[in-house]
């Protein structure tokens, strides 16, 4: 038994020693590669002030001639020069033990795990899915920390499997098993005592009590980013101290403007046999053009262009400058050989691209390698994460335009092409040329092709400078993630790593990634095929022209005419008290608006039928979805279900701290009942199977994995049920009611509020920034003109990140695999937004006509002759003079009356150490407020091409 466990020991220090080397190798190789972009790692303790523009996780040798993992980080200073830094952090996971399990449990993984554990440490934080938690129980976590993340990985493996049979030996279990087990690690620990050896405590596995692992997921560059509160796109002051010694690292949030990274935005023109695609193993790269800051360079490969182009200029409008030098190669290998060069010669910090991740980079490796030229070594640039990969470098950037754009620019899927970008976001017709012709144009007319193949890396260099790069540098700000990832990732993976961040700040321990049940079944016994809840409510009532100059029939509802004269005290003073914050006696005017606006209302009602012209308005819900999550206090994790509350502390009679709302459920299920399902898991039971490889042994069910498993049942019961029932899906709709626990934690709603809030603060200074511009470009100052469009453009593009963020929040909780999973809440949400849209429809249905439903908002007309827009004049010292749109102001208290949360808890004092309890105060709340677009001058509703359609959205 000894010289087996040598053996190990031996083979496992054998695969240490290769991993380390291999590792080793590898930071060498980043290293070299690091320099060639000007990126040397500082040493000396002089402190440096400097722009984090990237960071990268790696793997160095600390002074024990260990692998360890560490961040390398990349700093860009005012002047221009680079260098990076790299900290060293021990990556970790976190384990649930049994209750009182975790001293044997950390003995036990401390003696197993001896060569790759850096330390077990035993701490405490908030765990949200711990029954009665508000009371202020924490959970106890062991806290394994590992010197790379290769040996976590290997150790990950086998607690994952301890886990996953523990899960499933758990639902077989009774409460007097869990007695029983309890009693016996009670007689376990008492023999242990008794000495090393004795005692059963020889046969007992360890691995049986641990309960889940927590936070393993977490990439290790995030992992750093958020424990030390390390984000690219912000100033800080660091001071290396040698050795292991982590770099002491300031933030610097004093320092505001922004270094000039050094831009290369480039696009190749290629060769093609007619009526083909470009393939890079027979076709070659006719041109490179492509502009570093500002200025213009076109490579042409003179083997397939037949005449020297001459340098010229390309200048689409005055503010998109384009002088273009030209360098003329003898062949395709010159060409690149010169492209490679420049890049090294210029070091640039951002490459950008259009589709360069599928076209641009892919070509011109393959037509590098054809002349044994590495682009990886060359340049660094190499794909990362397999086929479908993106071509990403360390010390520099790449950032695909195309992703911006499918993502965040708001344009139709059906204009993403860089021409269709370039008309709508930069306001200008760029050169358009028929593939078809390029290689007779190369031949014919080298110089208009020149122009084409300039106009687009022109259109890619100002689009990304204009849109993408002030976007994705103020995420970077929040996010904690390189900006290559924070590019390219969904929102909700962008929204999944602000929560972990937020969490992390207030103690909170990540719950892990959901798991889509196999086969769920519902409470009647049919096999889900899929379940989702109702979105929101989009419905398109009439089509046509509407303008304000052409009279309309409208037909009003005396009863509501009336209604809205006994209302109109108390909407106006929703409006002014509420909705402004300006008490009623500082109003000078109230009684003559009130007045007029009654005296409007009468002779509508007098008249109910009349034929007058339009007034257009969208009235729509400011940040609808997030003011609901916030009016409600919303959140995966408040949404509690009896057995939570049985458990809870403050569960009692006079309890206010439940809320019930509805929400609506949609499942696809099979229509073959339990017992049907059952008679063909028998039925399968009693069959094999094809072998897992070529040649192998066939398989009986249960050894089939639990998802081949699943499929198979699925795939035999939606067989069975097209020939007994004729049909594979039934669809069902159910109004279910979920529990909101109103004193939950409130971390998920601080962030929505605060992403809210700094959001209308962004707007704010936006539109200061666009009056500075205005002022500026009237005195003519030009380093006045460009320091306030600058900052113009910078409080632009905070806004539309925190927009971004903002409007994933609610999506998020639906997404596959989220960590904050939430089925009722993402219903709750929808639901509510439904049924404030439809309660005014009802209202505009009876003063006007609805046009069109939209998720947040309604397009409707008006008679001219309705109450409009009045104006307040008030003694209040801030606004003397107030304007209030009074059909906005008739919904906002429609809201108000329906819509309001009368038990919105607030905490006030948290628990305490001395044993008291947590107080809270109770209030209303509601943050859901309608905004008035317009009035507009005309409407245009298409009409759809089958009789009795309406055309949503158009």
């Amino acid at each position: 038994m000894y010289s087996t466990n040598t053996g190990k020991y031996n083979a496992e220090k054998a695969e240490g020693d290769d991993t380390n080397e291999i590792g080793y190798r590898q930071s060498r190789e980043n290293d070299q590669i690091d320099l060639k972009y000007g990126f040397e790692r500082v040493k000396d303790t002089q402190e440096r002030t400097g722009y984090l523009i990237n960071i990268h996780s790696t793997e160095i040798l600390n002074e024990d001639r260990r692998l360890v993992a560490a961040l390398d980080m990349y700093f860009l200073q005012m002047d221009g020069s680079r260098y990076k830094t790299t900290v060293i952090y021990a990556p970790y996971l976190l384990l649930i033990t049994r209750d009182g399990t975790s001293l044997e449990v950390a003995k036990f993984l401390g003696k197993k795990y001896s060569g790759q554990l850096l330390s077990i440490e035993h701490i405490q934080k908030e765990d949200l899915d711990l029954p009665n938690h508000l009371s202020g129980l924490k959970q106890n976590l062991l806290k394994l920390r590992f010197p790379n993340t290769s040996q976590m990985n290997k150790v990950k493996r086998d607690l994952n499997t301890a886990v996953r049979k523990n899960r499933e030996r758990e639902k077989a279990n009774t409460y007097y098993m869990q007695m029983l087990s309890t009693s016996l690690s009670t007689a376990i620990r008492f023999d242990d005592t008794e000495g090393e050896g004795s005692g059963p405590n020889q046969n007992v596995d360890f691995y049986d009590y641990i309960v889940d692992i927590r936070e393993h997921d977490v990439p290790y560059h995030v992992r750093v980013s958020i424990d030390l509160n390390i984000f690219c796109g912000t100033w800080y002051t660091v001071r290396c101290r040698g050795g292991d010694e982590p770099p002491v690292i300031t933030p610097r949030p004093d320092i505001i403007d922004r270094p000039e990274p050094v831009i290369l935005a480039f696009d190749i023109e290629t060769t093609k046999l007619p009526l083909k695609f470009p393939d890079a193993q027979t076709d070659q790269v006719m041109m490179i053009s492509y502009m570093i800051d500002g200025q213009g360079y076109l490579i042409t490969n003179r083997e397939i262009i037949s005449g020297d182009v001459d340098d010229f200029e390309y200048t689409p409008k005055p503010e998109f400058e384009g002088n273009f030098i030209v360098f003329n190669e003898a062949n395709e290998l010159g060409l690149l050989q010169k492209f490679f060069d420049h890049i090294l010669e210029v070091k640039p910090h951002i490459f950008v691209t259009y589709n360069g991740d599928f076209f641009d980079w892919p070509f011109v490796e393959t037509r590098a390698a054809v002349y044994d030229l590495d682009m990886r070594r060359e340049i660094g640039f190499s794909k990362v994460n397999g086929r479908d990969g993106n071509y990403l470098c360390r010390p520099a950037m790449h950032l695909d335009c195309l992703c911006w754009v499918k993502r965040d620019s708001y344009l139709p899927v059906g204009s993403h092409g860089l021409k269709a970008v370039a008309k709508s976001k930069l306001r200008y017709d760029p050169v358009e040329l028929d593939p078809e012709e390029m290689c007779r144009m190369a031949v014919e007319q080298p110089q208009v092709l020149a122009n084409y193949s300039v106009s687009d890396a022109v259109a890619t260099y100002y689009l990304y400078m204009k849109y993408v790069h002030p976007f994705i540098f103020a995420l970077a700000t929040i996010i904690p993630m390189e900006p290559d990832e924070i590019l390219r990732k969904g929102s909700g993976t962008l929204c999944e790593s602000l929560l972990m961040k937020e969490a992390f700040k207030v103690n909170i321990v990540f719950p892990n990634k959901q798991v889509s049940e196999l086969n769920k079944l519902t409470n009647d016994g049919h096999v889900l095929d899929s379940e989702t809840y109702v979105g929101g409510h989009v419905e398109a009532l009439e089509s046509g022209v509407f303008r304000a100059d052409i009279s309309t029939r409208f037909r009003l509802d005396p009863d509501m005419i009336k209604q809205l004269q006994e209302n109109v005290e108390k909407v106006l003073e929703h409006a002014i008290v509420t909705e402004e914050g300006v008490p009623i006696s500082d109003v000078i005017n109230f009684e003559e608006v009130k007045s007029e606006i009654l005296s409007a209302l009468q002779q509508l009602h007098d008249i109910p039928t009349r034929l007058e012209q339009p007034v257009i308005y969208h009235l729509d819900v400011g940040a609808m979805y997030p003011n609901i999550i916030l009016t409600n206090r919303l959140q995966p994790s408040s949404m509690v279900s009896d057995a939570d509350c049985a458990a809870c502390d403050y569960n009692k009679p006079d309890a206010r701290c439940k809320r019930d709302m509805e929400w609506l459920w949609r499942g696809e299920m099979l229509p073959a009942s339990r017992n049907e399902f059952q008679r063909i898991q028998q039925q399968l039971e009693t069959e094999k199977f094809p072998p897992l490889f070529p040649g192998g042994p066939q398989r009986a069910f249960h050894e089939l994995s639990r998802e081949d498993q699943a499929n198979y049942e699925k795939k035999r019961l939606s067989d069975y049920c097209r020939k007994a029932y004729k049909k594979t899906k039934v669809t069902r709709l159910e109004t279910r009611t979920s529990t909101i626990c109103q004193k939950e934690n409130s971390f998920y709603v601080d962030t929505v509020r605060a992403f809210r809030d700094r959001r209308y603060e962004y707007k704010a200074l936006t539109k200061v920034a666009k009056a500075a511009v205005t002022a500026a470009v009237k005195s003519g100052d030009a380093g006045e003109i460009k320091a306030a469009k600058g900052r113009e453009v910078l409080y632009d593009s905070l806004q539309l990140a925190h927009k971004c963020i903002l409007n994933s929040f609610y999506g998020y909780v639906m997404r596959k695999g989220a960590r904050w999973h939430s089925m009722p809440m993402a219903g709750i949400v929808c639901l509510t937004g439904s049924n404030i849209i439809t309660k005014a429809r009802e209202i505009i249905e009876r003063v006007g006509r609805p046009l069109e439903l939209d998720t947040d908002g309604i397009w409707c007309i008006l008679p001219a002759s309705f109450p409009q827009e009045f104006t307040f004049q008030t003694n209040h010292q801030k606004k003397k003079t107030l304007n209030v749109s009074y059909p906005n102001a008739v919904l906002n208290t429609m809201v108000k009356d329906h819509f309001t949360n009368e038990q919105y808890h607030e905490l006030e004092r948290p628990n305490s150490s001395d044993g008291k309890g947590a107080e809270y105060s109770i209030r209303s709340e509601n943050s859901i407020f309608f905004e008035v677009d317009g009035p507009y001058l005309a409407m245009v509703l298409p009409a759809a091409k089958e009789e009795g359609k309406k055309l949503k959205k158009r």
